[in-house]
C-alpha cells in the first residue's frame, strides 16, 4: 500500500507539474511560428522555426521602449515601497499597541477590493494632475498597490527578531536610525530582499493599471503584448513573441533568486 500511495503522488505530481507548464512550452512553441503554422488545425508539433515574430515586434512595437518603462517603473516602485514599508513594519513590529493587530488587517483588506472598483477616482486624479500615460502615474500606482503586502512581510520578519539584541544596542547608544541600520538590516537582509523580489515580480505582471493609464509613451510591456489584439482578431505568433520577451527578464531573476524569495516567504513560519 505504500508503494502504491507513493506511485500515486508521484503520478499526481507530474500530471499537474505538465497542467502547469504545459501553457508556457506551447507559448514557446508559438513563437516561433508563422501566423499561418500558430492558427492551423489540427496544431503542429514540428516545424521550421522561424523569428519573423521576434522581428515584426522589435521593430514595428519599439520592444526597448517598453521594457524600459517595465523596468523603471519596477524598480522605483520597489525601492519606493521599501522606503516607506520598512520604516511601517519596524514601527508596528517593536513598538506594537492594541490597534497595531487591526491596521495591518485593514491594509491587508485594501487588496481585497477588485483595481477596477479604484479606477474611476485614479484615473480622474491622473488626469486632473496631468500624469496620464506617464512612468510617475504608473510607479504611484504600484508602489501603493504593493505597500500592504511589503508591510505585512516586513512586519511578519522584523517581529522575529529577538527584543533583547535592540535593547542592547539601546544600551549602547544606538538610536533609531542606528538601530534599523546596523542590528535589524543585517539580520532581516533575508526577508528584505524577498519582499524587494515579490514587490518588482508584482509591479513587472502589473496589467490592469498599465492598460488603463498608459499608452503610447509610459507604456510597459503588459501594453505591447495587449497591442496584438485587434478588432481583426488576435496575431497568435507575434502576442506569443511579445508574451514570451516580456517574461523572459523576469523568469530568469526570479530563477536565480528564488532562494531568498522562499525564504522571506517562510520566514517565521516555524518555531
Amino acid at each position: 500500500m505504500k508503494q502504491l500511495a507513493l506511485l500515486l503522488r508521484t503520478v499526481s505530481a507530474w500530471v499537474i507539474t505538465l497542467l502547469v507548464v504545459f501553457p508556457l512550452i506551447w507559448l514557446v512553441l508559438t513563437a516561433f511560428k508563422t501566423e499561418l503554422q500558430a492558427i492551423r488545425v489540427p496544431p503542429e508539433l514540428f516545424f521550421t522555426p522561424t523569428l519573423e515574430s521576434f522581428r515584426e515586434v522589435n521593430t514595428r512595437s519599439d520592444y526597448l521602449l517598453h521594457a524600459k518603462n517595465s523596468v523603471l517603473t519596477s524598480v522605483l516602485s520597489t525601492l519606493v515601497g521599501l522606503a516607506i514599508a520598512a520604516p511601517a513594519a519596524y514601527s508596528m513590529a517593536f513598538f506594537r499597541t492594541r490597534r497595531t493587530r487591526d491596521i495591518l488587517m485593514w491594509m491587508l483588506s485594501t487588496k481585497m477590493m477588485p483595481a477596477v472598483g479604484a479606477l474611476v477616482p485614479v484615473y480622474v486624479m491622473a488626469q486632473t494632475a496631468g500624469l496620464l500615460d506617464s512612468l510617475t502615474a504608473l510607479t504611484v500606482v504600484f508602489t501603493l498597490s504593493n505597500l500592504p503586502i511589503m508591510v505585512w512581510m516586513l512586519y511578519s520578519g522584523f517581529k522575529d527578531i529577538p527584543p533583547d539584541i535592540l535593547e542592547a544596542a539601546r544600551m549602547d547608544g544606538a538610536g533609531v536610525w542606528g538601530e534599523f541600520v546596523h542590528v535589524i538590516r543585517p539580520l532581516a537582509t533575508g526577508t528584505l530582499a524577498s519582499t524587494a523580489l515579490l514587490c518588482l515580480v508584482l509591479s513587472w505582471n502589473e496589467a490592469f493599471w498599465s492598460l488603463n493609464l498608459s499608452s503610447a509613451k509610459a507604456g510597459t510591456l503588459a501594453t505591447l503584448i495587449a497591442s496584438y489584439s485587434s478588432p481583426e482578431g488576435l496575431f497568435w505568433a507575434k502576442l506569443s513573441a511579445a508574451s514570451l520577451l516580456a517574461i523572459a527578464p523576469i523568469v530568469v531573476v526570479g530563477w536565480f533568486s528564488q532562494k531568498q524569495l522562499v525564504q522571506g516567504l517562510t520566514f517565521g513560519a516555524v518555531k
